[in-house]
């Protein structure tokens, strides 16, 4: 157990020397039991990012003497899911349809909650991945609006597999002015302060185009077996 915690120290603190104090760390720790979890958290680490339900609820109540984590769902949110997500996640960065943003916050509002969310956005074709794409996500930008128990905050973006350093940045870099593009126009309740992108191979090229959340896994905790 002291030889985990030293290796993730070890990398913590080459991160953290790459990371703006401004930019928040997510530790995706998704195939890694709960006890690597309780090392990070012992290390600092406050922000844990999972992205199946049932995998999160066991390490959740395996760590249920730590009060002051915050639980990110960085996965797809199926459909019977959506109210174990909203139940025990503080952030969901995965809102990737309209008909999942009304049912996340319809069922919000019965369970008396209000998650942070980013909208997940495509802005190159991808068919493995998820999400927004840029015509479909500007369609539905005024209903989104009307929601009013998601706090909608931001834009969430991962890559396409494959892609080298200056297509990778040249993507964030459009995702930067997009949120700043949004930001700009009169929402209701939209707010486009967050931009989570940037995972462990690519996180300092997002964080150059303006990344507030980086989501990193294995080079936090090493290669997930």
């Amino acid at each position: 157990m002291d030889e985990v915690r030293a290796s993730i120290e070890t990398r913590l603190e080459t991160i953290r020397a790459a990371i703006p104090e401004s930019v928040r760390l997510v530790a995706v720790t998704k195939t890694f039991e709960a006890h690597i979890v309780r090392s990070a958290y012992e290390l600092g680490i406050r922000d844990f990012g999972e992205n199946k339900v049932q995998e999160a609820l066991e390490k959740q109540a395996a760590l249920s003497d730590i009060t002051d984590a915050t639980w990110h769902f960085i996965g797809h949110v199926q459909s019977n899911k959506a109210r174990k997500v909203l139940e025990h996640f503080d952030w969901i960065h995965s809102v990737d349809s309209l008909k999942l943003a009304n049912r996340l916050d319809r069922q919000a509002a019965e369970l008396n909650k209000s998650p942070y969310c980013c909208l997940q956005v495509k802005l190159v074709p991808d068919p493995s991945k998820d999400g927004f794409e840029l015509d479909e996500l500007k369609a539905v930008l005024p209903d989104l609006d009307q929601l009013s128990h998601l706090k909608i905050c931001g834009l969430m973006v991962i890559l396409p597999y494959g892609l080298n350093r200056a297509q990778a940045a040249e993507i964030f870099e459009q995702a930067e002015a997009l949120r700043r593009d949004l930001k700009q126009q009169p929402w209701q309740h939209l707010r486009m302060d967050e931009l989570s992108m940037g995972m462990s191979g690519d996180f300092e090229l997002a964080i150059a185009a303006g990344a507030t959340m980086v989501r990193i896994g294995s080079g936090l905790f090493g290669r997930r077996s």
